[in-house]
């Protein structure tokens, strides 16, 4: 299915979630991109695809916010006056739920001590009847569906499926049914925008399940974590694909930081994933799980759909950035924006030489002079790398680029 000279290439984006770390990579990731590849616009793809924390991103390139302008909206939002979207508006307790299930708990608890001492149940089983009393989420998600109503609401927006001048399918998971729910697809765009991200968004157990008619849905990851498929199922020449969330290779992890800093052997090694106790190695478990069942995905999308070209991109795994970082935190989210910036045009630099190959049959080529101006930064640049340590830096994009040219990536510079 790869387009010909006289017709224009069908290029679609899938972006998977990630929470607001993920949010935060993807967007400095497509200002790279968008900077960087020359006969692409991201605001003019054919269909947009977007899973959780990816789906609020994606319904703002489909409304026609730049990389940029989402930049500003979701990372530099200290200006009152500004577009914003704040993180922290996802640390609001449930209070509404808390309520409800509160209400139930005094006939539950009456229910349970009746069949302990009455009914001869056993502990275990009367202290199950007081199941449906506990919450079914921490926090509360629904001033995502306000902040992005307010957003989409704005002249030249939408909050209407039906109306955008794209496609674009935010992706839920049907609590009851366990089934996938493609909101903007035929029987599913009349739910507003900013209601299916939330749904998209809903992670059970930090959020509760959002109700829209008579069902409820949770994250659209339960299912999928792409979901790349609902784009290709409809013809695509190119497919791109962002994934935040990698499993973290600590026994090779290396940062840049690191190689310009110098640092002596005893200090580059990063701790163990045990040595970060419970929350670590939970990461570290559902990273992996994850990311396995999105490589089994991509293998099938490339027997499945032969005729599209499929790119990938993520971030390194032996990158302790992302993964140790704070996104609650103001000044991390810029440095790990920009993070994500520098890392993906790094990418594109060393595999250059494939990428060329793949992207040119759909008529985007890479912008060299960009790719290797210094100078360009996302949000304000904090310390220059020393001559030694861009000179490595280099020496490494050319490896990791022959690499991908036969098909096996060479060992990394220590």
């Amino acid at each position: 299915m790869n387009s010909t000279p006289s017709s224009r290439p069908k290029i679609a984006l899938a972006l998977a979630g990630g929470g607001p770390l993920g949010a935060i990579y993807e967007i400095g990731a497509l200002c790279a991109l968008d900077e960087a590849l020359d006969g692409l616009d991201l605001n003019q793809l054919d269909h947009y695809v977007g899973v959780s924390a990816g789906g609020f991103i994606a319904a703002g390139l489909a409304n026609g916010m730049t990389p940029r302008a989402l930049c500003a909206s979701f990372i530099e939002n200290e200006d009152a006056t500004s577009e914003v979207f704040d993180p922290s508006w996802l640390m609001v307790p449930a209070y509404g739920e808390f309520a409800r299930r509160g209400i139930m708990l005094p006939g539950l608890v009456a229910s349970a001590l009746w069949r302990l001492t009455l009914g001869g149940q056993s502990l275990t089983g009367a202290l199950e009847r007081l199941g449906p009393g506990l919450p079914t989420g921490v926090f509360s998600s629904d001033e995502i569906d306000r902040q992005l109503t307010r957003l989409f609401s704005r002249e030249g927006r939408t909050n209407d499926f039906r109306q955008l001048k794209t496609r674009l399918t935010l992706v839920a998971t049907n609590l009851d049914s366990g089934e996938a729910a493609p909101f903007g697809q035929p029987g599913w765009d009349h739910v507003p925008i900013s209601r299916a991200v939330q749904a998209s968004a809903a992670l059970p157990g930090l959020f509760p399940p959002v109700e829209i008619g008579d069902q409820y849905f949770v994250d659209g990851a339960l299912k999928k974590t792409m979901h790349a498929s609902v784009a290709l199922e409809g013809g695509v020449d190119l497919m791109l694909c962002l994934n935040p969330l990698v499993p973290f290779d600590a026994t090779h992890a290396q940062t840049e930081k690191v190689m310009r800093q110098g640092l002596p052997k005893n200090r580059r090694r990063i701790p163990r994933i045990v040595d970060g106790g419970l929350p670590a190695v939970l990461s570290q478990t559902f990273r992996s799980m994850i990311h396995s069942r999105m490589e089994l995905g991509m293998k099938h999308y490339e027997r499945t759909y032969p005729g599209a070209d499929i790119l990938l991109i993520e971030p390194d795994h032996r990158d302790p950035e992302l993964y140790l970082a704070n996104t609650f935190s103001y000044r991390q989210r810029r440095s790990l924006a920009e993070h994500a910036y520098q890392q993906t045009r790094a990418m594109l630099r060393s595999r250059r030489s494939s990428m060329a190959r793949q992207l040119g049959r759909h008529g985007i080529t890479l912008r060299h002079a960009v790719l290797e101006d210094t100078r360009r930064h996302l949000v304000t640049p904090g310390k220059a790398p020393t001559r030694i340590g861009r000179a490595i830096a280099s020496l490494q994009e050319v490896m990791d680029d022959l690499g991908h040219l036969v098909g096996k990536p060479l060992t990394p510079v220590r």
